[in-house]
């Protein structure tokens, strides 16, 4: 399993102080007229990775050779041969397009030989409902598994052997199972993350900041310091079967032929993430767990940043789980954290896409307060980092709060321009109609000009 139900972002209305009359009518929403086509996004920007080979070296092996759980794997695994995809169920119309550009990308970026085909092939794409995949794991928003083609055989293996990734020595056959009754980018990211992973890395590790890899869910497509790992693990260096010794042996010459720039870059080592910090995380933030547990869970959290002395996006993480515990009933301590996960993470690079998010917070707050230029300053920088990470429903979101930061600074033409651009983006992201009003009225009931007296 890798993309947990574990959202960094996408909910802002809680940040607002004052009662159920405060929300807007559905009067008060501006009229749209008929929904827009879905936008997509051009040709794909990934940023090459700015960290040291060293420490690259030694994620690939944190990634390849441990499952999440920690447990270290004998032997390194993978398809030997060309691989075949097919696509089974009932996929939604979107997913084609979106699979044949990953395909793509898989084979120009990562140099992997993998193409579909309509029959029988190494990893099968099963689409089923959302309901199908809570039944399995609850916690998933999609999974993949080895050895097996169709969801009804997991249900009937998944206690044993057959769909343990520690009992392999190659790979000859997985299946992801994807959601069909979901907005287009949860399709997308999905199949990113669950096709990533069945060919490749079977960990996760939370002090990534570039990756896909990371169970915060802060990159959606698959980042080109995953195509680096992916690139890696298909080199001809490589092979299933290979020991943890025998794989760390060849690595540093490998990394240092498929990615020269990193030699000249000096190691800036992260430790790693302890499981304590992981649990309380995904209790903060996961799904199932009461608020008072909620925020028992996120003190915890950065109780222990704190104490390890992080100053890196896992305390800036930290911050934002808190921020969005309490934002719903103590708005100006969650702006509080909100600015320190800014800050944290405004002190590297890598975490730009980490800073729109917090950003975001700040300048939903900004509206609220009435406070327009303050909104438009924080979101403006934004919204082409969205873009170039190919976030639709987060840039839908920061084109519908600039739009209410244009209208407080009286620009309303202005905001009608964007807030109608927005809406091609948030069909992509947010999916159904229903989804992307919903979204609309949420954000539109930040601004005090449509709030109690809307």
């Amino acid at each position: 399993m890798r993309r947990l139900i574990l959202p960094i972002c996408l909910m802002l209305g809680a940040c607002m102080p004052g009662s159920p009359g405060d929300v807007t009518s559905r009067a008060a929403m501006p009229e749209l007229g008929t929904m827009p086509a879905a936008r997509t996004f051009p040709v794909p920007r990934p940023t090459a990775p700015q960290r040291a080979n060293a420490e690259i070296v030694r994620d690939f092996m944190d990634l390849s050779m441990k499952l999440e759980s920690g447990r270290e794997l004998p032997v390194l695994t993978r398809f030997e041969t060309p691989i075949t995809v097919q696509v089974t169920g009932a996929p939604p119309p979107t997913l084609q397009s979106d699979l044949s550009r990953l395909l793509h990308r898989l084979r120009s970026e990562a140099g992997i030989d993998i193409r579909q085909v309509s029959g029988p092939a190494n990893i099968t794409i099963e689409t089923v409902s959302r309901a199908d995949i809570r039944r399995e794991l609850p916690q998933a928003a999609c999974f993949v598994v080895p050895n097996i083609s169709r969801l009804s055989e997991y249900r009937s293996a998944k206690r044993s052997r057959l769909t343990a990734w520690s009992g392999l020595q190659t790979r000859r056959k997985a299946a992801v199972f994807i959601p069909n009754d979901t907005s287009p980018q949860e399709v997308r990211d999905c199949l990113h993350e669950e096709l990533a992973q069945a060919l490749g890395p079977l960990n996760d590790l939370y002090r990534l900041p570039d990756s896909v890899f990371n169970d915060d869910n802060v990159h959606t497509v698959l980042t080109g310091f995953d195509m680096l790992i992916l690139r890696a693990y298909y080199a001809p260096e490589l092979h299933s079967g290979m020991s943890r010794r025998a794989v760390a042996a060849r690595l540093p010459t490998l990394i240092a032929r498929l990615n020269p720039a990193g030699e000249r870059i000096a190691p800036q080592p992260v430790p790693d993430t302890p499981r304590a910090w992981i649990r309380a995380i995904q209790s903060a933030l996961g799904p199932g767990t009461g608020n008072a547990q909620r925020r028992l869970a996120a003190e915890k959290a950065l109780s222990i940043a704190k104490t390890i002395g992080w100053t890196d996006h896992r305390r800036a993480f930290s911050h934002y789980a808190m921020g969005r515990i309490v934002q719903s009933t103590d708005p100006a301590l969650a702006q509080t954290h909100f600015a320190a996960a800014d800050a944290y993470y405004r002190r590297s690079a890598a975490t730009v896409l980490h800073r729109a998010h917090s950003s975001a917070q700040l300048a939903a707050y900004a509206i609220n307060q009435g406070r327009g230029a303050e909104a438009l300053a924080l979101l403006d920088p934004q919204i082409p980092v969205a873009e170039r990470h190919e976030n639709a429903a987060l840039l839908a979101q920061l084109l519908m709060m600039r739009a209410e930061a244009l209208e407080l600074s009286g620009r309303v033409a202005e905001a009608r321009t964007v807030r109608m651009d927005s809406l091609g983006w948030a069909r992509y992201g947010y999916g159904a109609d229903w989804a992307v009003r919903a979204k609309l009225r949420e954000v539109s009931a930040l601004s005090p000009l449509k709030g109690r007296n809307g």
